[in-house]
């Protein structure tokens, strides 16, 4: 190969995003200066959040410019060096982009340059122990406090966090409930995953089911979704209960922003708590939760499904799989096989 294919952010999408958003082109590979690194990508990386740094407003990470190479994390390989720390032939994770190559320095990077440890399948680096399962990890037993006989509520349940997130709270004593699109989803949640039980929301009245699936009410939200979702589970908070705001992806396509919740003064008859977290806050904490993540996998406690594409050529089609419904678990995309 002796050119760097990219997909460049063409335009800021209006509504469901699309290949039309973005620009196929072909430049020459890069050439790493001194400290910097060459990693050609393998794997990509992709999450709802992509969608919003589409948009150009102020967030947690500056909006991708137009006319750049779509963001995304990556997994890698070193093709070239001039850092001491790392080496060619080195599987590493970064935040690559949507091209072949992408050059690193690696004490500057957006989310650093990662070494993958030996015998670790790099799907699981960029799922159940990446960022999916660190925010999973992070937002459930931070900010949700989950206690053994507690009921937990995951929406978006079949995604790539929260099953994971609905996952841990099992591990930890409580009964769980997840909502997720599809007799499919639904059923890997409750015979695999382990769900106590589960709400079909393209087919079934939500909130009539929350309240039929959860008896004793809600003592934690572990929201991925928002808008009536969120509307219809502030519907059936216990008292006390934290409400665990980790996505909208109900809204991220959305041409008209999405009403909020017109039941929130349950929050204050119920003395609960809504609060939502950004995973970038808890990476200085990341190996702790890898190391107990890794022990759960290991025993048999969690699982993990990955949805892997191929080619190239497909990586717009492969971000809009996220907000149709297609993909089960975390969305991966294979670019090229390790050398």
């Amino acid at each position: 190969m002796n050119t760097n294919r990219q997909w460049l952010l063409a335009n800021r999408p209006h509504g469901l995003v699309g290949d039309d958003n973005f620009e196929y082109i072909e430049t020459n590979i890069p050439e790493p200066a001194d400290g910097e690194v060459l990693v050609r990508n393998l794997y990509l990386s992709f999450d709802p959040t992509q969608r919003g740094w589409m948009e150009d407003r102020e967030s947690y990470l500056p909006p991708v410019a137009i006319g750049e190479a779509m963001r995304a994390g990556s997994i890698g390989q070193v093709v070239e060096s001039r850092h001491a720390g790392f080496a060619t032939g080195d599987l590493v994770q970064t935040t690559g982009g949507w091209q072949d190559f992408v050059i690193v320095a690696p004490d500057q990077a957006l989310m650093g340059l990662n070494k993958i440890p030996a015998g670790v399948p790099p799907e699981m680096m960029l799922s159940v122990l990446g960022v999916t399962g660190l925010t999973a990890y992070w937002g459930l037993l931070d900010l949700g406090q989950p206690k053994a006989g507690e009921t937990v509520l995951v929406s978006g349940a079949a995604g790539a966090t929260g099953s994971i997130a609905g996952q841990i709270a099992k591990i930890k004593g409580c009964r769980v409930v997840g909502i997720a699109g599809g007799p499919e989803k639904c059923a890997w949640l409750k015979n695999e995953a382990g769900f106590d039980d589960v709400i079909d929301y393209k087919n079934e009245q939500v909130d009539a089911r929350i309240g039929e699936t959860c008896p004793n009410k809600v003592d934690v939200f572990f929201d991925n979704v928002g808008g009536n979702i969120l509307e219809a589970a502030l519907n059936h908070i216990n008292m006390h209960a934290r409400v665990v705001l980790c996505g909208g992806i109900s809204g991220y396509n959305a041409t008209d922003p999405i009403p909020g919740p017109a039941n929130l003064m349950n929050l204050v008859i119920m003395r609960a708590r809504m609060e939502g977290f950004i995973v970038i806050d808890y990476m200085d904490r990341a190996a702790l939760a890898v190391q107990e993540l890794v022990g759960w996998i290991e025993g048999g406690e969690l699982k993990y499904q990955v949805d892997l594409q191929t080619g190239f050529e497909n990586i717009p089609s492969t971000l809009t799989r996220l907000f149709t419904g297609q993909n089960i678990g975390k969305q991966l995309l294979k670019i090229a096989d390790p050398a």
